[in-house]
């Protein structure tokens, strides 16, 4: 009797684990249609003004505004727009019959809801805050259209205003920080929020209703999976359909014709980045724009990068209309790197490590653990750094405390308008700068070319913000990474034309033309 027992057990066990590997990625019979299963970071909201660079909310959400293959700012949730430049008012009109995934209507009270809590809201806390501070009013016309009046101008606002629209009818009064919502989200985009399984999983529905043109792929699972060794054996063994993959684990799929790799440009960079309220960097501020003549970047992209990337040397270096060459690149030169080190006063001690006056030259850099590659780039850095005399000790740790490390390796990008990945973080005291970096003459050019609707004359400014920024730079530049996508060659329809942002976000930007075969 036991025995049928145990037989009874393991084959239930079997049948459920053999329905769970075919039902990831195939198109499965009933209600559930094509399903995709797609590796995702873990989320603490769901929300399209708390989360800036997640694929999630870009696919819940639409924005007044979204992006084209080139990256350039298009209509979404309006049919047309005007501008009038001497009043800096834009007038959006509006797309008719747009639904809520609840069913209600999507009107132009939406819209300034939305753009008065970025501007206006006390309890918001978001990096991009500084990216609505010129919007002076929001009024709204009629039901479908919707006037925003600047008091300064604002060359990069259209890019802004791509940023999901939330529903007055479900936040009015409401702390956005901590309501319900941003568990339960619900938007007017191509896919609607089902469940939420925390730290397992995500899981969304085509929306029938969608104004545009609808998905093919009738629900998408995003599975919480943060570490990256990991995501590339699930991808591996089926479990999961598509994620995007370091470039050691992308390079073990390559020629393997049961998966497809999709190489991204991107505008995603590593950084040393320095922590500008910590008394080690406040007192040695001078050695940031040394310490990259120590550090073999090409070595870096050629060995962990698997030569998929290209070294650094500015945060606007991928914007092709924007980008100056003609700075200083801080390329790997160790003569050049003693000769600075001494013109400082420093020396180097019996044990072979700086020193100036009884201190030794060693600060620590902090890396979460499940980022591999960074942890690897941080790693060779340090290697590479004691050997020229520098001691960086490289702490591994679960979350980073923004107020008490001394450095981070951080990413980040500017894949759009220069405006959009620079004023934020480099400005004194803007929303996104987290290091706390301050430069007056770097203030200065960044608000000169957010100023200006010349676009001769932002080239200019940001050529000039370039020119600073790399005699007095907030990080130290490492490397720029590919963006490289592995998928099961069922999955077709990815459009590597667009330029991916920070962690190559943006993958899903065509999501409607994607399938499953």
């Amino acid at each position: 009797m036991k025995s049928y027992y145990r037989y009874g057990i393991i084959l239930a066990v079997i049948i459920f684990a053999l329905g769970t590997l075919t039902g990831c990625g195939r198109e499965s019979s009933g209600k559930d249609g094509k399903v995709l299963t797609f590796a995702s970071a873990d989320y603490t909201s769901i929300n399209s003004i708390l989360n800036t660079h997640d694929e999630l909310p870009d696919i819940i959400f639409s924005g007044l505004m979204k992006y084209n293959s080139k990256g350039e700012p298009v209509p979404d949730l309006t049919e047309s727009y005007d501008f009038d430049q001497d009043s800096l008012t834009y007038t959006f009109h509006l797309r008719q019959g747009v639904k809520w995934h609840d069913g209600k209507d999507f009107t132009a009270d939406d819209v300034k809801f939305t753009l008065d809590t970025l501007t206006s809201n006390k309890d918001l806390e978001a990096s991009i805050t500084d990216n609505y501070k010129e919007i002076a009013s929001v009024e709204v016309a009629d039901p479908l259209t919707v006037k925003v009046k600047l008091a300064k101008p604002n060359a990069a606002m259209l890019n802004y205003l791509t940023i999901g629209i939330l529903p007055k009818h479900l936040l009015e009064g409401k702390d956005i920080m901590t309501d319900e919502f941003n568990r339960h989200p619900i938007g007017t985009g191509r896919y609607k929020f089902v469940s939420w399984d925390k730290g397992q999983s995500i899981i969304v529905a085509k929306n029938d209703d969608y104004y545009g043109k609808k998905p093919n792929i009738d629900k998408i699972i995003f599975k919480i999976i943060p570490d990256e060794n990991m995501k590339a054996t699930q991808v591996k063994s089926g479990d999961i359909d598509i994620a995007w993959l370091n470039a050691q684990n992308a390079a073990s799929f390559r020629g393997n014709d049961k998966f497809t790799v999709y190489d991204f440009k991107t505008a995603d960079y590593r950084a040393l980045a320095p922590n500008f309220t910590n008394a080690f960097w406040i007192k040695h501020k001078e050695l940031i724009s040394v310490l990259g003549y120590a550090i073999d970047k090409q070595a870096i992209v050629e060995s962990i990068l698997a030569g998929k990337g290209e070294v650094a040397y500015s945060p606007l270096q991928m914007n092709k209309d924007y980008i100056n060459t003609d700075v200083e690149k801080r390329a790997f030169n160790l003569q050049t790197f003693h000769e600075k080190m001494a013109s400082l006063g420093w020396t180097r001690g019996d044990d072979g490590i700086y020193t100036k006056n009884g201190e030794r030259l060693s600060f620590t850099i902090d890396v979460r653990e499940y980022e591999h590659e960074r942890v690897d780039i941080a790693k060779l850095v340090s290697s590479q750094f004691k050997d020229a005399g520098v001691e960086m000790t490289v702490h591994i740790v679960p979350k980073l405390d923004w107020k008490s490390l001394q450095t981070f390796l951080i990413g980040d990008a500017a894949p759009y308008d220069p405006d959009n990945g620079t004023y934020d973080l480099f400005v004194t005291g803007a929303s996104g700068n987290y290091t706390h970096y301050s430069d007056q003459a770097v203030d200065r050019w960044l608000t000169a070319a957010r100023r200006s609707y010349d676009k001769a004359k932002r080239q200019e400014a940001y050529k000039e913000f370039q020119r600073e920024w790399a005699d007095r730079p907030a990080f130290i530049m490492i490397a720029y990474l590919d963006g490289s996508y592995v998928s099961s060659s069922k999955v077709t329809g990815l459009d590597t034309s667009h330029v991916l942002g920070h962690h190559a976000a943006g993958v899903m930007w065509n999501i409607e033309d994607w399938d499953i075969k």
